[in-house]
């Protein structure tokens, strides 16, 4: 009897353990009617810039997403400085957002970048938000503008929307920062995008990537291109909109197709400017949000 007592004993904890197999406890940290949506952008020392584009990018998601308290970050550590120095505002890093968050106790946070790729900027959002993993019930990261077909084909029709329309020796080159990270390609993706949609004599190019400024010019003169306009493909149109492009300095490309004759327009709008570009990244955080978390 003490035996048949014992077996179903051990039987008992064996379906014990079985049945929590495969179960995650879940883990509970902060107040959980508390749920906070922090928008990261780069940042920009313009005002007139910052209110057009990532003011109304985060009253769009004050709007959309009533639910959470909507937290400002920059990535930008120069340009919170400068705010603070000359205008005394100031603006959290993703770090500091992510210990104000903790220490009121927020419970769910959900990131959303405002940024043009899933680059280097993204990757350091990401490690410096995962940092806090342990600290939230949970953290969902939305990507940045550029990450699937489908991305490249809204931000090309957003961009046809704005762009003037071009005769044969007409032409629209957007200029894009560059970087180092591998996620430069989207530049060459944005072009082919540009060419398959038909959008004839658009050309990209990047201050500081590639293609460079003299890739451009060479499909300028190939094409025999008479006029230019220069547009920033960047989300706020600020310092390097200002002065590596339309600059009057001697190494602004204004300047410089303007030395090789070429008459020359600028449009100074961000990205940010335009509403389908806004519906963006709202779309990628409501993905962020109803997906997997990161």
């Amino acid at each position: 009897m003490k035996r048949l007592f014992a077996l179903g004993m051990l039987l008992v904890l064996i379906v014990g353990m079985l049945a929590g197999c495969g179960q995650e406890a879940v883990k509970s940290v902060g107040d959980p009617d508390k749920k906070a949506m922090l928008v990261v952008s780069f940042g920009t020392s313009y005002h007139d810039t910052r209110e057009k584009t990532i003011d109304v990018i985060e009253q769009r998601f004050v709007d959309e997403f009533p639910e959470y308290d909507m937290v400002r970050a920059w990535t930008s550590q120069i340009i919170i400085d400068i705010l603070k120095d000359r205008d005394q505002i100031e603006v959290f890093n993703v770090t500091e957002a992510m210990e104000h968050l903790k220490s009121q106790g927020y419970s769910e946070v959900v990131v959303q970048p405002t940024l043009v790729m899933n680059g280097a900027e993204y990757d350091d959002v990401v490690r410096e938000v995962m940092a806090f993993e342990e600290e939230f019930t949970s953290i969902k990261i939305g990507q940045a503008m550029l990450s699937s077909v489908q991305d490249f084909e809204v931000v090309v029709d957003a961009l046809a929307t704005h762009m003037p329309a071009r005769s044969e020796n007409e032409a629209v080159v957007l200029m894009g920062h560059g970087t180092h990270h591998h996620a430069n390609s989207v530049y060459s993706a944005l072009d082919y995008t540009l060419e398959e949609k038909n959008e004839i004599n658009t050309y990209v190019g990047t201050v500081e990537g590639y293609p460079e400024f003299e890739h451009v010019v060479k499909k300028l003169e190939k094409n025999e291109i008479e006029k230019v306009t220069l547009m920033p493909f960047m989300i706020v149109s600020g310092d390097h909109a200002e002065n590596d492009m339309a600059g009057d300095a001697d190494d602004s490309w204004k300047t410089m197709l303007k030395k090789d004759g070429y008459i020359v327009d600028t449009k100074m709008m961000g990205l940010g400017e335009m509403s389908q570009l806004q519906d963006l990244f709202i779309e990628h955080a409501h993905t962020a949000i109803n997906g997997e978390e990161h």
